[in-house]
Order: C-alpha cells, then structure tokens, then sequence
C-alpha cells in the first residue's frame, strides 16, 4: 500500500516550484499513487505558458517531444526532467494552428 509519505518527493518538487517560480501561469498538476516519484504538469491552450515553464524547469529544448491527437487537431508537446529526486512531466495542449491556417487558406 501506498501512503501518503511515500509521495514526499512529487509533494517536495510541486513546494519548491511554488516558491521559486511562483510568477509562472498556474497549470494543471497530478501526483498518483502508482507512481508516487512522479509529478505531472499539465498546461491547456498556451504554449507560450509551456515554453516558459520548459525554460524555467531547465528543459533543453531538443527533448521536447511533438505528437498529434484527437485527428491531428490537437498539438501536445511533451518533455520530462528529474529534479529534486523527483520526476516531472511537462506536457503542453494546444489546437493544431498549422491545421487550422490550412482549413482557413
């Protein structure tokens, strides 16, 4: 069984964002308790908000990955790093613009 102190090291890292990066835009945050090392980050329609939190999460841009969902409407970017002993996931969805700009032209 999983308790709640065994999520210390997620709980840590989401502390010390908090504090040191505070002017950031808010974002959606999920710890589970199947994977009680792990903290996602979630950001919806805003990927400048995603750019900012990769830079200051010290992501190198390289290992941002791009995927297409939901019939190629849907941009997700996604990028992982380790920090505080603890994993994260930054993970950023936004509408396909290059979709979009192709239905309008």
């Amino acid at each position: 069984m999983t308790t709640f102190a065994d999520l210390s090291r997620p709980l840590a890292l989401l502390r010390l964002l908090a504090a040191d990066h505070a002017e950031l835009p808010a974002l959606d945050v999920h710890i589970s308790q199947h994977s009680p090392d792990f903290l996602r980050l979630a950001i919806h329609n805003d990927l400048s908000a995603f750019e900012a939190w990769r830079e200051a999460l010290g992501i190198d841009p390289s290992s941002v990955r791009h995927n297409l969902q939901s019939g190629d409407t849907t941009t997700v970017l996604t990028a992982f790093t380790e920090i505080a002993d603890a994993k994260a996931e930054l993970v950023g969805y936004s509408r396909n613009l290059a979709l979009l700009a192709a239905v309008a032209a």
